[in-house]
């Protein structure tokens, strides 16, 4: 049945473009190039304005998830690598629950990729749809109907855009996943933004700098009560704080210290005696999957939520699932769950809210540790990296476990990787809620990610440098 499911998509998976394999080997250098050219192309679309929208001062509906998202409002981008991750997530679901059987030969995996891209580009015409419709541009009835046309046009290429640039990447042009790069991108961005923005903001006490950091200076200067001064720098509400930078910090020092733990499982070769090595399994076994999955579960339900709360208000049902208020100070207006299933699966903001409602903050601890080590757990199975798949490597590559016979590989890796997967994940969520219990900028969610990512980056230098042989031959 599963594999009927996506037969029956074959004929359309050629529809969407596709980017062809190298036929030759790529030099890091032009890894470099293309992952920088990428970059370029996604940054310029996040500052070309959307044409034929109407002007908006409204809350933002989506601030909470943009960062997370690589979202920018009222651009090229105001999808950002949502419908992408989206499609990720309910393949993943479909594909854990049997529904959807994946095969382990390269044809399979294929195929089940082409229908996860033309998912993606469901979810996108889907999404600019809605967003035209329910009147985040304007009214569809004063834009007009050729208007409405050609702003839903221009967020189905962009999302085409998005996907070709992830593809480009993963493919082997350039280095990571396009996801992984627009989402540190954007994180790192707006933690560097709130640490030195010079914009100002009035907030009844005066006017006010942005950024966390020439917020310090410019306060010991005016003030003249410096350790007054001081200590508004650090705790000051609605606003960037020293307190938060710090706590940013600090969390990007511990989860780079996770990312060194790990079992070493010993291995040999079948072929040729005496030649040893190890294999690796990390705490992060599934790195940022997790979390990336979560999120996009959270902000699809936060759309959801938020589109009903616009059109029946008021609805016993829909309050059910979330009830919305905007908040305004320290920034632009944005929309935020008051109550509802809404508010109790997004994170309380400082530790004194947790001590103010216990219930949400144990709510969210809860779904977070177990939507994340789920996540992980069923990842595995799906992605190629569970015991029966990393088994099945090893034995292609005629290696295997010294101690052990060839027909308990499979066994003796399930004692450890379905382990690392759950517990890792658990780890991964209970970071993601000591981060935002703390007050870190961009979220708990967006500090893990851009620490996950830029970490694969490191790792992928330093390979690319080991088999090179040294930092010269890269470049």
């Amino acid at each position: 049945m599963g594999f009927k499911v996506l037969e029956m998509v074959r004929p359309f998976v050629s529809i969407i473009p596709e980017v062809s394999k190298p036929e030759r080997k790529i030099q890091f250098r032009e890894k470099v190039l293309w992952t920088a050219i990428t970059l370029f192309i996604f940054l310029v679309c996040c500052q070309i304005p959307l044409f034929g929208i109407m002007s908006s001062d409204s809350a933002d509906p989506f601030y909470w998830i943009r960062v997370i998202m690589a979202s920018n409002r009222g651009t090229l981008m105001e999808l950002g690598i949502s419908p992408i991750v989206t499609s990720g997530l309910i393949m993943q679901l479909l594909a854990g629950a049997k529904i959807l059987e994946v095969g382990d030969t390269p044809k399979d995996r294929a195929l089940f990729n082409g229908a996860q891209k033309l998912f993606g580009m469901v979810i996108t015409v889907g999404q600019a749809i809605v967003y035209v419709m329910t009147g985040m541009y304007g009214l569809p009835s004063e834009l007009g109907m050729g208007v409405c046309l050609i702003i839903v046009l221009q967020l189905v290429m962009a999302g085409l855009i998005v996907l070709l640039l992830d593809e480009l990447l993963q493919k082997g042009y350039g280095l990571g996943s396009g996801i992984s790069l627009f989402i540190a991108t954007n994180i790192c961005e707006t933690i560097v933004w709130k640490s030195f923005s010079p914009a100002t903001i009035n907030t009844g006490r005066g006017t006010e700098f942005e950024g966390a950091i020439i917020a310090l200076f410019h306060l010991l200067a005016t003030r003249s009560d410096k350790v007054r001064a001081l200590r508004e720098a650090f705790y000051r509400q609605n606003l960037p704080n020293l307190m938060s930078l710090f706590a940013t910090v600090l969390v990007f020092a511990i989860v780079i210290y996770f990312q060194g733990f790990r079992v070493d499982l010993p291995i040999k070769s079948a072929r040729y005696r005496g030649q040893y090595n190890t294999y690796p399994i990390k705490l992060f076994y599934t790195s940022n999957i997790p979390i990336i999955l979560q999120s996009a579960l959270v902000s699809n339900l936060y759309v959801i939520s938020q589109i009903l709360a616009s059109r029946f208000a008021g609805n016993f049902l829909v309050n059910l699932l979330g009830e919305w208020s905007v908040v305004g100070g320290g920034g632009p207006a944005r929309s935020y769950p008051i109550g509802g299933l809404c508010y109790f699966l997004s994170p309380p903001e400082t530790i004194q809210h947790v001590f103010q409602a216990p219930i949400h903050a144990i709510i969210y601890i809860a779904f977070m540790l177990g939507s994340c080590a789920f996540f992980s757990k069923t990842w595995i199975d799906v992605s190629g990296s569970s015991a029966k798949d990393v088994a099945k490597q090893l034995k292609e590559q005629q290696m295997v476990m010294r101690g052990h016979r060839e027909k308990s590989l499979v066994h003796e890796l399930n004692r450890y990787i379905p382990t690392a997967a759950a517990f890792g994940g658990l780890c991964i969520g209970a970071l993601s809620v000591m981060a935002d219990f703390m007050g870190a900028i961009g979220s708990g969610t967006g500090i893990l990610l851009a620490v996950t990512i830029i970490y694969q980056y490191f790792e992928i230098f330093v390979k690319e440098q080991q088999d090179l042989g040294g930092m010269g031959a890269l470049f």
